[in-house]
């Protein structure tokens, strides 16, 4: 490796502003003309700060905010877009009436995104290979690697189809393997069968929860790369993978319910026993906008009012369960840390999943970039996918047994039977505004009947994936080839 990689190298870790735990110091590298190939090579703490560097791409604007929560909630029957009628947020009220098309800029965030991050993660992965350092560390960094760029992939497969897959180091000059893989799609089942591969290498490579330190809290677990293999398999309608895959994380003994349904998505929910794996912020280095996109809007003003709970979802929940008080913030009412949500606000419901409190919480003013962690995988959702596994696999009683632990939780007497629109009903309020609704209507076949209810109209053939950006197939010189019907 000469020096103009090893600067290369330097160049991606300058990125990394943060580290997905609270040990910021780790990634203070000052780049200069002294290193050598050899330093570079045997120093793990390089490693170390080239894989933060992978993780930091989470907290970016393209990854988890505006755009994601448009395609992901604002499309769905759980969430309409909010704000004011004035306010189009660009693309989101045509988002929020499945009118979108290709050149919509929310689709190319996600698409510019997630490939961003797999660059950082296919860079990583060919560093990771060359350094010499302590083996059990590199192959802990390289399952963490694999981990976050499946999770990528499966946000791209999930919304496009068939995508481009890259999985190695592609210089900038080569043309030939740009056009072969980047500009040219593969088909859905490619995209799943990297997306397995790679969580099998992680789930080999990487440590159980538990066996982490607190500096390292966060990273990437054998039972988070379990879950996620769970839930591709789902979504593939492997029924048995992803029964014995979900079953492998709950016996684990790793992870369990939290009592309280809402403390979930609070500060004091954060990396405990039902987290699996979630986005790490600290106040200064927090998810751009994640929070401030949904914040309550009108005086005081909290934030830009989107992505508000839809009254159809508010209307689904049974009387007495417990999930809609948490899930959704009723205004007027007095939250959660005191504060009073005052008639001054411009829309009767908030995302609460999405609440920062400046009361409660750590806070610091920037409404842009709050210390509020992300959550990505559930224990909640293990047992859903294990439970939705179950029946299909003819296993009803424990797919019940189940759903009545989620239920008492909730407050909710236990169901005697089950049925699978009753199973999946549970999903929709176990997991409302976290933004998986859209993606289980479509799966399981509910998009038509659904988005009729709401006054809208999925067109069958068409919107189970969304448009390939315009930008992308003008930048591939026409060889990405659009999805049907856009």
């Amino acid at each position: 490796m000469n020096k103009k990689n090893i600067y290369k190298v330097f160049a991606i870790v300058a990125l990394a502003s943060v580290l997905v735990t609270s040990c910021d110091d780790d990634l203070n590298v000052d780049p200069n003309d002294v290193i050598n190939e050899q330093d570079f090579l045997n120093d793990p703490d390089n490693a170390i700060q080239l894989v933060n560097g992978v993780y930091n791409k989470m907290l970016d604007y393209n990854m988890y905010s505006f755009s994601w929560i448009g395609i992901t909630s604002i499309t769905s029957d759980d969430a309409d877009k909010g704000s004011t009628p004035s306010d189009t947020g660009a693309d989101k009220v045509k988002l929020d009436n499945l009118t979108f098309d290709s050149q919509d800029v929310s689709f190319n965030d996600v698409w510019k995104g997630r490939y961003e991050g797999i660059y950082r993660a296919n860079n990583a992965l060919f560093y990771l290979e060359q350094l010499t350092i302590d083996p059990n560390l590199k192959n802990r960094l390289i399952g963490e690697v694999k981990f976050l760029r499946a999770f990528w992939y499966f946000d791209l497969v999930r919304c496009f189809g068939g995508v481009p897959l890259v999985t190695d180091n592609i210089g900038l000059g080569d043309t030939e393997a740009i056009n072969e893989l980047v500009f040219t799609k593969k088909t859905k089942q490619e995209v799943y069968a990297q997306i397995e591969a790679d969580l099998a290498d992680a789930i080999e490579k990487l440590p159980l929860k538990g066996t982490y330190g607190s500096a390292d809290l966060g990273r990437a677990t054998k039972g988070a790369a379990q879950a996620l293999l769970a839930k591709a398999y789902l979504y593939q309608e492997k029924w048995n993978e992803a029964y014995a895959t979900s079953g492998e994380v709950m016996g684990s003994g790793q992870y369990s319910l939290l009592a309280n349904y809402a403390d979930v998505w609070r500060e004091v929910g954060e990396n405990k026993e039902e987290s699996v794996f979630e986005v790490q912020a600290t106040l200064g280095k927090g998810i751009i906008q994640y929070t401030d996109v949904q914040g309550p809007r009108g005086t005081p003003d909290l934030g830009w009012g989107f992505n508000t709970p839809s009254p159809l979802l508010s209307n689904s929940y049974e009387t007495g369960d417990l999930r809609r008080a948490a899930t959704i913030l009723f205004v007027p009412s007095t939250l959660w840390d005191g504060f009073e949500a005052p008639t001054t606000w411009n829309n009767p419901m908030y995302n609460y999943k999405a609440y920062q409190s400046s009361i409660a919480e750590p806070w610091n003013g920037n409404k842009g970039e709050t210390a509020k962690n992300l959550r990505l995988l559930k224990y909640s959702d293990v047992m859903l996918i294990r439970a939705e596994a179950a029946m299909h696999n003819g296993l009803t009683n424990e797919a019940l047994s189940l759903v009545n632990e989620l239920r008492v939780r909730a407050g909710l007497a236990e169901r005697t039977g089950l049925t699978m629109q009753e199973l999946y009903n549970e999903r929709r309020w176990e997991m409302a505004m976290e933004h998986e609704r859209w993606f289980d209507l479509v799966r399981t076949g509910q998009a038509v009947t659904a988005m009729a209810a709401n006054g809208k109209t999925f067109i069958t053939g068409k919107h189970e994936v969304f448009p390939i950006p315009d930008p992308q197939i003008v930048v591939s010189g026409g060889r990405l080839i659009q999805n049907n019907g856009y």
